[in-house]
């Protein structure tokens, strides 16, 4: 894919880790207000599809569990303990019955069984992990046929003074930890992104809810790739 239309700068692992080492104390303070409609947004999607399994990938501090309906089973998983910490104290003083586990993990190799999930969902996190490519093969592996892929993120914008302002901020990723230059190219294929819905979402359409149902069976997402 060319660089015009998924501008990256390096950013690995470790960095991610050391910049959410550093955010874990403020991250609510800081990002809780910013990220607050997508995050709404995107629960009140996965609450209103069928299934009762649920992936949630990079939950952090656990900022959105409380919000998730009784009748899901949540998982999260995240790469920085730290954050995984304020996770699992929320859990327990908000006493969130319906949180299965915590677990920190790699979301582009995870550990779980083929099909463990109905949905996963992602929030603001496809522009901080360094290969967005292998998060959705990741994300397609674990959800059931049937299942949905969701993603909250802030995408590149296509044009503008916006565009010169993520572009240039894009040197900071590393102590940012995420990527301000991140094209949704980066993430979704032509094929999925014809199947995909994309809701903008406040504030000024900032982020994007990115809807993405499985298909059917596993014959079918081959086909769509042949």
């Amino acid at each position: 894919m060319s660089s015009t239309l998924s501008p990256r700068s390096a950013l690995d692992a470790e960095a991610v880790k050391t910049a959410y080492r550093r955010w874990a104390r403020v991250y609510d303070t800081v990002f809780g207000g910013i990220s607050g409609y997508g995050r709404k947004r995107a629960v009140a999607a996965v609450n209103a599809l069928p299934g009762e399994r649920v992936l949630e990938v990079g939950v952090g501090t656990g900022l959105a569990l409380p919000s998730y309906s009784q009748s899901k089973r949540i998982t999260g998983i995240d790469l920085s303990e730290d954050m995984l910490e304020r996770a699992r104290m929320r859990v327990l003083q908000e006493h969130l019955t319906n949180v299965d586990d915590l677990l920190e993990m790699d979301a582009e190799a995870t550990t779980f069984e083929d099909d463990s999930f109905d949905i996963a969902v992602a929030m603001f996190v496809a522009s901080v992990v360094p290969h967005p490519d292998r998060l959705l093969t990741e994300l397609k592996r674990v959800v059931k046929p049937g299942g949905h892929i969701l993603f909250v993120n802030h995408f590149l914008a296509t044009g503008g003074v916006r565009l010169s302002v993520e572009r240039g901020m894009a040197r900071a990723s590393r102590s940012l930890g995420w990527h301000p230059d991140f094209a949704i190219e980066s993430l979704l294929p032509p094929e999925d992104l014809r199947r995909a819905t994309l809701t903008p979402v406040p504030p000024a359409g900032l982020f994007t809810l990115v809807t993405l149902p499985q298909c059917e069976s596993k014959s079918d997402a081959a086909a769509l790739v042949a």
